[in-house]
């Protein structure tokens, strides 16, 4: 493989639907089967971390900034998101996120995203400019 495959895309499958929840403090409380699988991790090494460890170095600031801004007004957030895999590839989603309560009250956020069109994902490589 060598460098050339740190770069590697790996590409969803149309069925593919990845399913995360975080706490307030953005730190991963569950996520499903394909969320592991894209992204490499096992549910153990995704549980209780950010859910910053898949962000990509690509993604401006911004966009996060707007996400939280967004969810933490109780507004459902979209967007096309560059997200990094654990052995330094990536991949490209359509991403929905929005706020919800646990039975106790507390809010958790969850987060669903699917397979992006080729012309989103051109769309949102303008819009972060990248290359």
């Amino acid at each position: 493989m060598g460098e050339s495959g740190n770069m590697q895309e790996k590409s969803l499958e149309k069925n593919t639907i990845i399913v995360s929840q975080t706490n307030e403090k953005g730190e991963i409380i569950f996520a499903n089967n394909d969320f592991c699988k894209i992204a490499g991790f096992s549910l153990d090494e995704l549980i209780g971390k950010a859910h910053n460890i898949v962000r990509h170095s690509d993604m401006p600031k911004w966009a996060f900034e707007d996400l939280w801004k967004t969810l933490k007004s109780g507004k459902t957030w979209k967007g096309i998101v560059k997200n990094i895999t654990k052995d330094g590839g990536y991949y490209w989603v359509n991403a929905t996120a929005f706020p919800s309560r646990n039975s106790d009250g507390t809010i958790r956020y969850v987060s669903v995203r699917v397979k992006p069109t080729k012309e989103e994902i051109e769309i949102a490589k303008k819009l972060y400019e990248i290359g």
